[in-house]
């Protein structure tokens, strides 16, 4: 597929190999423990997500739980967050909010609020792209790819099925 006025900045391979980067990483950082929950921000976050908990499955024994955010990211105080399944218990457990590309940590300092009160053991942010432009106290702990952008700039992650990309625009 082609994108008129967007440069690739990285492509299927790319991604596949910083997914699994990401995932030895997670693993160094949390191997004591038994469960790990996953929580991608719907959309992209979540099948970034699922790509990780393939990886860590593959390369450890700690049991991953997925968990998907819903929020608005356009007004995040006027529609609840919303966690599914309901089912997923976090109290104690370690926690790793991941998102596509992490801009002005807004998206991301909103979900926290959905997590504080179920006292997690530890909570830490997975990202693809990290541009660096924070505006919220919030730091990527597993960053796949850093990339310096100017505020005009956007990156475009697309992680469907018949294509696999990051795009800058």
């Amino acid at each position: 597929m082609t994108h008129p006025h967007q440069h690739l900045i990285l492509d299927q391979t790319q991604i596949e190999q910083k997914v699994k980067r990401m995932a030895y990483e997670i693993y160094e950082h949390n191997f004591e423990e038994q469960e790990l929950v996953l929580a991608g921000i719907h959309q992209n976050g979540s099948v970034l997500a699922e790509m990780l908990a393939t990886q860590l499955r593959s390369i450890s024994p700690i049991n991953v739980q997925l968990l998907t955010i819903k929020l608005s990211k356009v007004s995040p105080l006027e529609v609840p967050v919303q966690l599914e399944p309901e089912t997923i218990t976090i109290a104690g457990k370690v926690v790793i909010i991941v998102d596509d590309v992490l801009n002005t940590g807004k998206t991301l300092a909103y979900t926290l609020n959905s997590f504080l009160p179920q006292n997690p053991k530890k909570v830490e942010i997975a990202t693809l792209v990290n541009r660096h432009h924070t505006l919220y106290p919030v730091a990527a702990t597993y960053t796949g790819y850093s990339l310096a952008t100017t505020l005009r700039e956007h990156v475009e992650v697309v992680l469907q099925e018949q294509e696999v990309a990051a795009y800058l625009h």
